[in-house]
C-alpha cells in the first residue's frame, strides 16, 4: 500500500505529553507545555502555550483537517495511558 508523503510536521502539532522533563518546556508544531516543580517533587506550576505564527503555518497547510485529527487522536491516547 502506498503511503503519502506528507510534511515533516505532520501530526506534530502538541508535544509529546507522555515523555517530557520537568522544568523543561515541551515544544510541538504548534503547541508547547511546562511542568515545573518545587525542590524537584512536587509541581508547582503548569503551563500551556501556543506559537501563533506556526498555528497559522498549520491553518494554511491544505492537510490542517487530518493532521489535526490525527494530532487529537494521539493527545487521546496519550490521555488514556497517562491515566493509568
Amino acid at each position: 500500500m502506498h503511503q503519502p508523503d506528507h510534511k515533516i510536521c505532520y501530526g506534530k502539532m502538541f508535544p509529546d505529553a507522555l515523555h517530557f522533563v520537568s522544568d523543561q518546556r515541551v515544544i510541538g508544531k504548534a503547541f508547547w507545555f511546562e511542568m515545573d516543580t518545587a525542590g524537584g517533587v512536587t509541581r508547582s506550576d503548569r503551563q500551556v502555550g501556543v506559537d501563533h505564527e506556526q498555528w497559522d503555518d498549520c491553518r494554511d497547510c491544505p492537510e490542517f483537517e487530518h493532521c489535526y485529527r490525527l494530532c487529537i487522536g494521539k493527545l487521546a491516547l496519550e490521555a488514556v495511558i497517562a491515566d493509568r
